[in-house]
């Protein structure tokens, strides 16, 4: 999975948008900072550099070799991407889609136009029910109105989703910079017998 079109999909679909442009593929099991990235159910299933999360993704043969992604984040925030080499839709255009799950769905639901890789596509996030729907449906099928978007097979989501969720919650579980820190004044000099003394000991 090229980290260039991973890096584009921390997003927030508000009047305001977000991106925040994550790295992506460590290596190393012994923590998240050093998750491989791995196959799963005929998904790729790897993590941010950043720490922030994990994601999930695959490409179908066809036409325009349209690629998904799914991404999770340590505090429970989603966003799911969808390009195509063939789709005319262009950066930051806003459309309204119709997602239909095996398990649940999500009408007129708006997204953001991106491009990445030689694709056009989409960026969205949902509700933090989605990963359940997306682990538990069979396909998925995307609307513009009456128009099909894409119809997809998501045949081993629910295994790819649990690894998912484990590869999140190794980020969840490693300590936050500076943790070690807490419980000691940040007014103590580095050191109080210096003739600076004045200096803070974050400083």
């Amino acid at each position: 999975m090229p980290e260039s079109f991973a890096a584009r999909l921390r997003v927030t679909v508000r009047p305001t948008l977000l991106f925040a442009l994550p790295a992506l593929f460590a290596s190393a099991p012994a923590s998240a900072q050093d998750y491989p990235s791995r196959d799963v159910g005929g998904w790729t299933v790897a993590a941010s550099k950043d720490g922030g999360g994990c994601f999930l993704t695959r490409s179908y043969p066809g036409s325009g070799e349209t690629t998904v992604l799914l991404g999770l984040d340590v505090d429970g925030s989603n966003r799911v991407s969808v390009l195509n080499r063939n789709w005319s839709i262009k950066p930051k255009e806003r459309w309204k889609l119709t997602f239909k799950l095996s398990s649940g769905g999500y009408p007129n639901h708006p997204v953001v136009g991106m491009a990445s890789d030689g694709k056009q596509g989409f960026v969205t996030n949902f509700d933090a029910k989605f990963p359940v729907h997306f682990a538990a449906s069979k396909a998925l099928h995307i609307y513009r109105g009456d128009v099909p978007v894409e119809q997809l097979s998501l045949d081993g989501s629910g295994a790819a989703v649990a690894e998912l969720r484990r590869c999140v919650g190794l980020h969840a579980t490693k300590p936050a910079a500076g943790a070690g820190e807490k419980g000691r004044s940040g007014r103590i000099p580095k050191d109080p017998f210096a003739p600076d003394a004045g200096r803070r000991s974050g400083e």
